[in-house]
């Protein structure tokens, strides 16, 4: 195994159920990024999850003793509205934003307007993982969308490992959409290739030399396999050997957690 990584220069690494469960670290979390420093490999914290900006998961990671870059961060947030900006006119749109601060932050980086609730004149509508959803949210996000808005997934991941245990993901969001408006949404994270291909622009990698690191077989995993880049799954998160077993798809490795992944890192 060290000898088909030892070509591996930059990694794009998940973080709910590979680095923490909610806010409890997994164990070997310090070491493991010691390591990276150390090895001078470089990496991208790629996230489905839009519902934090950068800053809050640098504030994050540094409360668990890790000490990260702001550009060492990518989110599906940030991924969303670098999409959008490849297609629209920021300063000509009008996007709702359903979800956190996260979602919100980096469109109105990029010029566009944020509409508010029961403002029905959006020209998209943003739906993120969002620990405030209510009734008036989603009712804005459905009288958008009926009204013609476009409908845009920043994830569609139906669960999210957390330290209660696995509840219900933004997937589960935009499922109660689809339902009242018979539209489904884009999706800009994994498993769509967008996030990895914008990550490897950060690291200036190329497709050989990166690897990517989840524990979902049906985002992190083949959103690497559709990139065309390896992967390493661990167990920590949702997917189990078991669902690899049954899985017309497959990570490049398995491994229990990162801190199976330090020690091969370390013999590199």
């Amino acid at each position: 195994m060290t000898a088909v990584l030892s070509n591996t220069r930059a990694l794009i690494i998940d973080m709910d159920g590979v680095l923490w469960h909610g806010d409890k670290p997994i164990d070997g979390l310090v070491e493991f990024f010691q390591t990276l420093r150390e090895k001078d490999i470089r990496f991208i914290l790629a996230t489905n999850n839009a519902s934090l900006t950068p800053e809050q998961y640098v504030t994050k990671l540094a409360k668990m003793g890790v000490a990260v870059e702001l550009a060492e961060i990518m989110t599906s947030g940030i991924a969303t509205a670098l999409y959008l900006s490849q297609y629209e006119s920021p300063s000509e749109t009008k996007v709702y934003v359903l979800g956190e601060g996260g979602a919100s932050q980096p469109l109105a980086d990029l010029g566009f307007t944020l509409t508010g609730l029961y403002d029905k004149t959006a020209d998209i509508v943003v739906c993120g993982k969002d620990q405030t959803l209510s009734w008036d949210k989603l009712a804005t996000a459905t009288l958008n969308i009926r009204a013609g808005a476009k409908f845009i997934g920043t994830n569609a991941d139906t669960t999210l490992p957390t330290e209660h245990g696995i509840t219900h993901g933004n997937g589960a969001i935009l499922a109660a959409i689809t339902a009242a408006t018979g539209v489904e949404p884009t999706i800009i994270g994994k498993p769509e290739p967008i996030m990895y291909q914008q990550a490897m622009a950060l690291l200036g990698s190329d497709i050989d030399e990166t690897v990517a690191i989840g524990d979902r077989l049906e985002t992190d995993i083949l959103g690497a396999v559709r990139t065309g880049i390896r992967s390493l799954m661990v167990l920590t998160g949702v997917s189990t050997e078991a669902d690899v077993q049954a899985s017309d798809y497959a990570p490049t490795w398995v491994m229990d957690d990162i801190r199976a992944v330090t020690e091969v890192l370390k013999n590199l």
